[in-house]
């Protein structure tokens, strides 16, 4: 199996499991005591807390070891807030963060606090000018991620950052922690040490000296007060040593990972009909790409490729637990079926990523193959409407229904799909801005005689 998705979690590194089986031995006992065990352990938790600090450019004193990413923001959202509360319940983010941060905020909404949703623009990019104007006197936290988990967007925390001036900002760097240097501006950062290699079970969370901050959590003694609980000091120590491993490989490996990416990026669109390739071009990840395949249905591509040997992961609806449109993707208008991301692990060597391009065009084609769908458009039979009725059916299945028949109306006639699949609402219009057509909105189905769902009005331009 060749494995293409540690944006999801990476392979441990051989680093970490050397740290990992030795602190297993050295430092077992609890770092609170201080007897000669004790003592020891707390020698190694001390010397791995400087190790993460310096890689991301904090103080010792600022790091807190979490059971993971999702807590390390999770807590770092709930503890600025009610370190800020005399500031007001204001909470600013943008659209396409991780569920930790999505998920949180609801809570704070439905505890009476309020929450503004940035949004951003088609490769996923927010704009600071955008985020300042969501800022109000009584915004308590912003929150931007460094990169996005989906498409690998680098965001502009810097700039963010000066333009909020006087907000503290949280930054979830999961996905990029270790691989590229940490941006400056941030008031509190949150990571994940298994997407750098290192154990799952432990996060960071830092928090800036002068940052105001109170746990949301009962008192206690450990991690500064900020996170309960007994530590894991051999997973936390085998973290660091990762972390300190996979930044000095950054500089070289990024270049060649980079490389091998925009292969893909290139390479896809030329060897599969109708694919999108979604992300900022410039200003992303180096091991990341994420592409879209029109009439595909999302899970059925994942499937194909595991059999042919690969490992790869998605955004589309059905491949999620809650087999809803990805939030990420439905942000950037792109297209929530038929997704694939790729992200590279250290080390992948170029003949997988070439065998991965010999065999896509082919799994694509064999999914798409049962339905019947000609890729060239057909030639317009004079008809100057066209109701498509796909209620009942999920997505892709609208918009493959669509692609069909739209050839069925001439150029400036337009097509009607009713459909009662939330995602028809993302994919249509997405759809539309990808094969230049023109999307003219949505009507109730009840205008076509339906009792239920929507119609989506399409005018075929070309």
């Amino acid at each position: 199996m060749t494995y293409f998705d540690v944006a999801s979690t990476a392979p441990l590194h051989p680093v970490a499991r050397q740290a990992l089986t030795a602190a297993l031995d050295e430092g077992w006992a609890d770092p609170a005591r201080l007897y000669r065990s004790g003592r020891q352990a707390r020698m190694l938790l001390d010397a791995a807390r400087e190790t993460v600090a310096e890689v991301l450019g904090a103080r010792a004193d600022e790091i807190s070891f979490t059971g993971s990413g999702t807590q390390a923001v999770q807590l770092g959202i709930l503890g600025a807030l009610a370190g800020n509360r005399r500031t007001g319940r204001h909470l600013v983010h943008s659209a396409v963060e991780h569920s930790s941060v999505l998920h949180t905020a609801e809570q704070h909404a439905a505890a009476g606090g309020e929450v503004t949703e940035v949004g951003v623009d088609r490769q996923g990019l927010v704009s600071a000018r955008d985020f300042a104007a969501a800022i109000r006197p009584d915004t308590a936290l912003a929150v931007l991620q460094s990169a996005n988990h989906e498409v690998g967007t680098v965001q502009p925390v810097t700039e963010t950052a000066a333009a909020i001036s006087g907000v503290p900002l949280l930054v979830d760097a999961a996905q990029s922690a270790g691989r590229l240097p940490v941006p400056p501006g941030w008031s509190l950062l949150a990571a994940s040490a298994h997407k750098w290699g290192g154990p799952a079970g432990v996060g960071v969370l830092a928090v800036r000296k002068g940052v105001r901050y109170a746990s949301p959590l009962p008192a206690d003694e450990r991690e500064r007060g900020r996170v309960p609980g007994y530590v894991n000091v051999p997973a936390i120590v085998a973290a660091a040593a990762s972390l300190r491993a996979v930044r000095a490989e950054a500089e070289r490996e990024n270049a060649r990972l980079h490389a091998l990416v925009e292969r893909i990026r290139a390479q896809v669109p030329r060897l599969v009909p109708e694919v999108e390739v979604v992300g900022d071009p410039v200003n992303r990840l180096p091991h990341l790409v994420t592409f879209s395949c029109l009439y595909v249905d999302g899970e059925v591509l994942l499937t194909e490729l595991d059999r042919a040997g690969f490992a790869v992961s998605s955004g589309s609806s059905c491949t999620s637990s809650t087999l809803t449109p990805s939030h990420v993707l439905a942000a950037m208008g792109v297209l929530t079926e038929g997704n694939v991301r790729v992200s590279l692990p250290y080390g992948v060597a170029e003949a997988d990523v070439d065998r991965f391009l010999a065999v896509l065009p082919d799994i694509v084609a064999g999914v798409r193959a049962p339905l019947g769908l000609d890729l060239a458009v057909p030639a317009a039979s004079g008809r100057q409407t066209l109701v498509i009725d796909a209620l009942g059916k999920r997505c892709p299945l609208p918009v493959i229904e669509l692609a069909k028949r739209i050839g069925e109306v001439p150029p400036g006639g337009t097509v009607a799909v009713l459909s009662d699949d939330e995602a028809a609402r993302l994919d249509i219009p997405a759809w539309c801005e990808m094969r230049e057509q023109e999307y003219l909105g949505e009507a109730p189905a009840a205008d076509y005689g339906r009792d239920r769902g929507s119609a989506y009005l399409v005018r075929r331009t070309t």
